[in-house]
């Protein structure tokens, strides 16, 4: 079935609120999100900041140790303007490079639809001109953490949350280990584009009108949020520090391998040793994530 779904209400944690919408397996749902601001697709206020999300979605049977299979068919911006910060934050650079980066502001975008670009005009910048391609993305995907606990959407975990990966795109498929029953799945923190790390703080945040169907996997043997694109099998881990996301990315991508694909422990090691690829999926918010991938070519 497909659902078109206007929020209303939006939260800013991830949590076991209730539902706004129930769903079963193979539905589709067209809603929108607020950016992280908590502007609307009219540019005014529509939610408390920061990153409110648009949820949460009750898969029916959903229960912990299932796995939630979202398929991102669409992330669009609905409105002809974003917001970035000015700066790097203190933290990405070395400390006596601190006292060189610009004072953080707000900075507004125009944002094209049709023309597919965003442009920032800053006089105090050199150049003052700036255009990048859109590569609309959700910074904010995932259900409800374990024990009906309600965290912030400023940082992230097992149940995903503020992961800011700039693969979670259009065609994705995103895998979410299920905590709580109906998973209690939520989107948000709509970016027109973003860099990876979003070592500003922000990509260009936008609202955005976001379909997705949902499927679910029964008994599934997952741990962190894992993903799918047309060429690559990514698993995601969030932690800091850097090194611990990147110990739970690397070991959820050995277990994928070694329960879907075939391969044994030290046959990973040998494949992942010569090929495996890492991101940075975000090194602004308290949790840091890192993206574990390899092709799908060398292991299909």
């Amino acid at each position: 079935m497909q659902h078109n779904f206007e929020p209303s209400i939006y939260y800013n944690n991830f949590g076991s609120y209730e539902p706004v919408l129930t769903i079963v397996s193979g539905d589709s749902v067209t809603t929108s999100t607020a950016d992280a601001f908590g502007n609307g697709r009219s540019g005014e206020p529509v939610a408390k900041r920061s990153n409110p999300l648009t949820g949460p979605f009750f898969v029916e049977g959903a229960e912990p140790g299932d796995q939630l299979v979202v398929h991102l068919q669409n992330i669009f911006p609905n409105r002809d303007h974003g917001y970035t910060m000015s700066g790097i934050a203190p933290h990405i650079v070395d400390g006596d490079f601190v006292n060189e980066l610009p004072e953080r502001s707000i900075m507004k975008w125009s944002v094209d639809i049709d023309d597919g670009t965003a442009t920032l005009f800053d006089e105090f910048a050199q150049p003052s001109h700036l255009t990048v391609s859109l590569d609309p993305m959700l910074g904010c995907i995932g259900v409800a953490p374990e024990r009906g606990q309600a965290i912030s959407t400023a940082t992230s975990g097992q149940y995903g949350g503020n992961m800011d990966y700039r693969l979670v795109t259009p065609g994705a498929t995103i895998l979410l280990p299920v905590f709580m029953p109906g998973a209690l799945f939520f989107v948000g923190d709509g970016h027109a584009i973003q860099g990876d790390g979003e070592i500003v703080g922000t990509g260009i945040e936008i609202s955005m009108d976001v379909t997705f169907s949902i499927e679910l996997r029964k008994i599934v043997n997952a741990h962190w949020p894992r993903m799918e694109t047309d060429s690559h099998i990514i698993a995601l881990g969030n932690a800091r520090p850097l090194d611990q996301a990147l110990q739970h990315s690397t070991t959820e991508l050995v277990t994928w391998l070694c329960s879907d694909y075939g391969y044994d422990v030290r046959g990973a090691s040998h494949l992942l040793g010569q090929a495996l690829e890492y991101d940075i999926g975000n090194v602004f918010d308290p949790a840091y994530t890192v993206a574990a991938k390899i092709a799908k070519k060398l292991i299909t």
